[in-house]
């Protein structure tokens, strides 16, 4: 993992997509779990490996370094790696959400079927939260979640996210979240 940017989140890391992940972030998309939620996240082995290759992987590169200035940068996507056993189980990304007015950075995540329940999730959204707010001029992050995801929207309660409105995106009802940098640096020095 040399040369790669990584966020240490206790019993995860959150390190940049590498080309080897191909094949885990494909397993993960597969997951009717997880396409259920996220659907645009399904493809194929050769789709994908196209999206790490040329659009995921420069798109972190460019995202890194411009840091700590973000605004014109669209998306950071980073592995959730188990520190025990180096095994990518799921993503946490940040991006621009272009159908929600300015300001539209998002969180969005997903973790394997197989490692649900054990907080992962949440320490990888804390995590990011925490590298975004306290290394970039990020005011305030989103997330958009589906009433019925309940998994995820506990997580995004976990995180302080506060609920503001319920939102509809191509023909979809989503719960719309907000966390803004000084209130979560005030809950954080508590």
């Amino acid at each position: 993992m040399e040369n790669l940017f990584i966020i240490d989140c206790g019993e995860i890391v959150l390190r940049e997509f590498r080309v080897e992940d191909v094949d885990a972030i494909y397993e993960l998309t597969s997951q009717p779990e997880v396409y259920e939620f996220l659907p645009d996240w399904h493809s194929t082995r050769e789709q994908r490996l196209n999206w790490v290759t040329n659009y995921e992987i420069p798109s972190n590169k460019e995202f890194l370094s411009a840091i700590p200035d973000i605004s014109e940068q669209n998306y950071l996507k980073l592995g959730i790696i188990l520190k025990e056993t180096g095994e990518f189980i799921g993503f946490c990304n940040t991006g621009i959400k272009e159908e929600l007015n300015e300001p539209n950075r998002e969180i969005a995540f997903a973790i394997s079927k197989y490692y649900r329940n054990r907080g992962y999730t949440t320490m990888a959204v804390k995590g990011l939260v925490k590298y975004l707010f306290e290394n970039t001029n990020v005011e305030l992050l989103n997330a958009i979640v589906l009433p019925r995801n309940v998994s995820s929207n506990k997580v995004i309660q976990k995180c302080d996210f506060r609920y503001i409105r319920k939102i509809e995106i191509e023909d979809q009802q989503y719960f719309q979240y907000i966390l803004q940098k000084e209130k979560w640096r005030v809950q954080n020095t508590l």
